[in-house]
């Protein structure tokens, strides 16, 4: 019993570094940050995968799970933009996850899947300079879809204030940009878990008719609650207590390619650099972005 008990709290904490991880990766890239034409739609369906043999413990040390553990997750995203106006626009975030942990001393990878947290944003255009940088302000509302599955997330309504700055340039002759971005969040219920994330990212263009880009990103995530308590049985509990505190930093690299105007294609790596708390790993993924415009 002592042995199921341990495989989950294990389970749990990283099944949570995970969803974050995925949730944090860029699925959107060059359009964040950016105006949305009043009257455009951005259409993103993504996939990511993330695997993990590994993990951050509570002093920021790099080991491998006990028992030869593993982890793997392959999830899905549909994120939508819509121009408001040339001040508004909003957004809205649908994710699912499956996810899967293994050891060599289970027959079976013990297993979850399901829909995580939707998002509903609203995000305020504040100020240009020249019509080249910009600067917005996105107020998140979250939604769990869920009862008691602490695999899922924390299981608590919530709520996000995001501060972005953008701009575009050259650099070696070529178009540049670059994002820079912060986000605090915080969840209500009877254990409050505040978040603290930030991300920065730059891209160049790799050709004249601006079909080709790559990029790279910088980012970090912070997480504290005011109940560090374990839990020995997260199984019954609506969240994981596990992962409430935790911190982590990422690097990733993002190459996009335009098929149209309207049709392009992001694929990103990345991994985690150094962490506290959560899993190790590196992570795959892969969006389409359409944009449809309706006026």
């Amino acid at each position: 019993m002592d042995k199921n008990l341990t495989l989950n709290k294990k389970l749990f904490k990283y099944l949570l570094a995970v969803l974050i991880l995925i949730a944090f990766a860029p699925r959107y890239s060059y359009a964040d940050g950016f105006p949305v034409r009043p009257g455009r739609f951005i259409l993103s369906p993504s996939v990511s995968y993330f695997f993990a043999n590994k993990q951050f413990d509570s002093t920021s040390h790099r080991r491998a799970f006990d028992d030869n553990g593993r982890f793997h997750s392959v999830s899905y995203a549909f994120y939508s933009e819509y121009g408001i106006s040339r001040k508004f626009t909003l957004s809205a975030l649908v994710p699912y996850s499956m996810n899967y942990f293994n050891t060599d001393s289970i027959t079976h990878a013990i297993t979850t899947s399901g829909l995580q947290d939707i998002e509903i944003g609203l995000k305020y255009y504040l100020a240009n300079i020249n019509y080249k940088y910009y600067f917005s302000i996105k107020a998140t509302g979250i939604i769990p879809t869920y009862r008691n599955n602490a695999s899922l997330g924390y299981g608590y309504y919530g709520s996000e204030l995001k501060l972005a700055f953008a701009g575009s340039g050259h650099l070696f002759g070529k178009q540049s940009y670059f994002v820079a971005e912060n986000a605090v969040r915080e969840y209500f219920g009877s254990e409050s878990v505040f978040q603290d994330r930030y991300n920065l990212t730059y891209g160049l263009t790799l050709d004249k008719k601006f079909r080709e880009q790559f990029s790279i990103s910088i980012g970090g995530f912070y997480a504290t609650s005011n109940n560090s308590f374990i839990n020995p049985n997260p199984i019954i509990s609506a969240n994981p207590n596990t992962s409430k505190n935790f911190a982590f930093n990422q690097v990733s690299a993002s190459y996009g390619h335009a098929f149209t105007k309207n049709l392009s294609l992001f694929l990103t790596g990345g991994t985690f650099i150094t962490g506290r708390n959560t899993g190790a790993g590196t992570s795959l993924s892969a969006s389409l972005n359409y944009r449809l415009d309706t006026r």
